[in-house]
């Protein structure tokens, strides 16, 4: 594809006469090179003389999605149905993953292909996936995920995180085996709940420290421990990085210690994970009883923050539909965002940061020279694709030039 035709930008903002901000949009034709970079934009009455294109026909053009939060190795997509059984805690319910995720490997290919498709028609090119490596499961699901990726390559990227879900210390073999994941495909080390899974906060933090500077790889860390645990984990950690010298490297996954402390202290503790640029990743709890974690305050005070799915349709919960988007709608409901602005820039949070327009409304992105990467939808301005959003809505996702049509 040399041209994208008739694709709706977004371009400024104006006030209605109630004063009610609007986003103004027009249609243009983009030129993508060879190397799937914006070569031009022009207004769509200048007809490109050049017969490759594809016609978006008016749709509004979002820059592509991100799941930064995902396990593609757990999804019962693509199997027969069956819901999730009752588990009492953490603990039991990792217990039963266990056992099941041994008898569910031979079809992991399959399962996290069908995941994979399903984030590309919603419009993702880029997925986070944590993957489990254990004692039970060994490295089966990191080769069979790593193929599934593989397989789409043109229409996405990836992380896979090696992720010790059953703890860092709990079993002896554990340390080798995260060593043999990140020799043979992951890319990043994941941790979960010092605290709460290892009962070891210092021992278990430093040996993932270790792990990942002998391996040069960032950390994600799963942290579901609430309250002062949860938080007193993350100083710690900080502590460390600041020893250590690996400042830049760290997400926070859930990090759900945030939530349970007060206003003050989340606003400086912000500003702590600001400093060690340290970024938050996590999904939007269904459950009434599970606080959000102060998203706002962490974006106010210049803190990367991503949102994905977590699992959807798997052991852990029937319910989540695996749409970004969706999770985005969610966010705003939540958090009681109605005005244009507030829908329009919460689009960020599955976009690694990226809106078309700045926070007062001045155009910001495509501009040329950037990556051609889109997601095509029918909706008249970004607040109304986050508001509005639908499962039947129809998507199409452009990675690099690459026209994904499988939907």
């Amino acid at each position: 594809m040399n041209w994208l035709k008739n694709v709706r930008l977004e371009t400024s903002e104006t006030i209605d006469k109630y004063g009610r901000i609007q986003t103004m949009t027009e249609i243009f034709n983009l030129e993508i090179d060879s190397n799937g970079r914006i070569a031009k934009i022009i207004p769509s009455r200048d007809s490109p003389s050049d017969q490759n294109s594809f016609d978006a026909k008016g749709k509004l053009a979002l820059p592509a999605f991100s799941d930064l939060h995902n396990h593609l190795d757990k999804t019962y997509l693509s199997l027969q149905w069956k819901a999730s059984r009752p588990a009492k805690n953490l603990e039991e319910r990792l217990a039963m993953e266990a056992e099941e995720l041994v008898a569910l490997a031979e079809t992991i290919e399959q399962r996290a292909d069908a995941m994979i498709q399903k984030h590309l028609s919603n419009g993702v090119n880029h997925i986070r996936t944590h993957v489990n490596i254990d004692p039970f499961i060994g490295l089966e699901n990191l080769y069979g995920i790593k193929r599934a990726l593989d397989k789409h390559q043109d229409y996405l990227s990836y992380d896979i995180v090696a992720f010790p879900q059953h703890g860092l210390l709990k079993h002896p073999e554990m340390p080798d085996l995260l060593r043999a994941a990140l020799q043979q495909g992951a890319t990043m080390l994941g941790a979960l709940d010092p605290g709460g899974i290892d009962k070891d906060i210092e021992n278990s933090l430093q040996m993932t420290m270790d792990l990942a500077k002998e391996f040069n790889v960032s950390v994600d860390m799963h942290l579901h421990d609430r309250g002062q645990l949860g938080y007193y984990t993350m100083r710690h950690w900080l502590k460390i990085v600041d020893e250590q010298d690996f400042k830049g490297k760290t997400s926070f996954s859930h990090a759900f210690g945030l939530a349970g402390i007060s206003t003050g202290k989340q606003q400086l503790f912000a500003k702590q994970l600001k400093a060690h640029d340290v970024s938050i990743l996590t999904t939007i709890p269904i459950s009434i009883n599970s606080q959000l974690i102060p998203i706002d305050c962490l974006t106010e005070s210049g803190v990367f923050v991503g949102i994905g799915c977590d699992g959807f349709y798997d052991s852990w919960s029937p319910y989540v539909s695996g749409d970004v988007l969706e999770k985005v709608r969610e966010f705003c409901e939540y958090t009681g965002k109605k005005t244009e602005r507030e829908l329009r820039e919460s689009l960020k949070y599955v976009t690694k940061g990226i809106t078309p327009l700045t926070s007062e409304g001045v155009y910001q992105w495509p501009k040329v020279g950037d990556e051609a990467s889109f997601v095509l939808l029918d909706a008249s301005c970004s607040a109304e694709a986050v508001a509005r959003v639908s499962q039947t809505q129809s998507r199409t996702l452009i990675n690099r030039g690459n026209i994904y049509l499988n939907n």
